[in-house]
């Protein structure tokens, strides 16, 4: 029987203290027709030497500058021969038999585009020997968007239970570990690129896979593929306002330029593939969410008003994304909107 080849691309920025584990999970696939490319943004810790000396079985893409995940896999993909590629990010580590069970899934459906794992977390400094602690705490199963427009990821924070362990459709796969199709990653090329340069780290997962969900393309969460998560700065999750002003110290540690991209990223991919008609029927929702964002920043994020020039100076570019986009979509405004929980 013929084994498709799968690639695992991972890029990483100084991502030193989490390569050897991530790289360790690889190593330890049941799968075994596998490629894989470190693609490296210009990292100044001992990445590239890790790779080298530990991992010589591995290509090395040593990137001259940072140019971000998204872009860094664009990149990758250049390097990699898999009817499937793993977006991988180095935080990230795969059960031993992630690649086997997200293969078996989408293999029965050529509409699939795209595998959402069981993402649970881990903590780093749990680590013992190189082995993560067995986590039953949801990172994420997918992404999953409001009326508001409000991006959440499905379960985070929660215990894994049995509300958990079925496959099903979901919106969108979420960014640090989608199994997808060679052929429907590629059909994502918008112009010359398949990844919008202008979001830089932030946002351009959404952006990929709702576009995915517009061009036609299925994604699915299969609970059998599991991976491990360390989120990082970006833990925790706010059901009410009371959970947004206790976190108004943890957004503080992150830098205020992340926050800002993060913002304007969210907004140019409403721009650039949401229907106009799902707008208008969402619009109350829509700016009871940006009324209370602003009514935050005023309080907590002064400085968060930096993001509204950034916005309507790339605003013009997002429009011209949107009528390519828009010209090739496929997914009815029904079929989408009916996502919109």
């Amino acid at each position: 029987m013929n084994k498709p080849l799968v690639t695992i691309n991972i890029v990483v920025f100084n991502g030193e203290k989490y390569l050897r584990h991530c790289l360790n999970a690889v190593r330890s696939q049941t799968y075994d027709n596998v490629q894989v490319n470190v693609f490296d943004n210009a990292s100044t810790d001992s990445t590239r030497e890790i790779v080298r000396q530990e991992f010589p079985e591995y290509k090395l893409i040593a990137h001259p500058e940072n140019i971000g995940m998204w872009p860094g896999q664009e990149k990758a993909l250049e390097y990699s021969h898999g009817d499937y590629i793993v977006a991988l990010s180095v935080d990230v580590m795969l059960h031993s038999e992630f690649i086997e069970k997200a293969l078996n899934f989408i293999e029965r459906d050529p509409s699939i585009g795209a595998i959402q794992a069981k993402v649970y977390s881990y903590e780093y400094n749990q680590l013992a020997d190189g082995k993560y602690t067995e986590s039953r705490t949801i990172d994420t199963c997918g992404f999953q968007l409001k009326r508001s427009r409000r991006v959440t990821n499905i379960g985070h924070g929660q215990h894994d239970a049995v509300q958990f362990d079925d496959s099903r459709e979901v919106f969108a796969v979420e960014g640090a570990v989608p199994f997808v199709r060679r052929s429907a990653f590629e059909d994502l090329r918008v112009g010359d690129s398949i990844i919008d340069k202008n979001y830089f780290w932030y946002g351009d997962d959404l952006d990929l896979t709702w576009r995915m969900r517009l061009f036609g393309w299925k994604q699915f969460y299969v609970p059998d593929a599991i991976a491990y998560h360390d989120r990082s700065t970006t833990k925790g999750h706010s059901r009410s306002v009371l959970d947004y002003l206790r976190r108004v110290s943890i957004r503080q540690q992150i830098p205020l330029k992340k926050r800002i991209w993060d913002w304007t990223n969210v907004r140019f991919t409403i721009v650039k593939n949401d229907y106009i008609i799902n707008i208008l029927k969402d619009l109350p929702f829509i700016a009871a969410r940006e009324v209370q964002i602003i009514g935050y920043w005023l309080l907590f994020e002064p400085g968060m008003f930096k993001a509204i020039p950034r916005f309507f100076r790339l605003l013009p570019r997002m429009i011209r994304q949107r009528r390519l986009i828009m010209a090739r979509a496929k997914a009815s405004p029904n079929e989408i909107h009916r996502w919109f929980l």
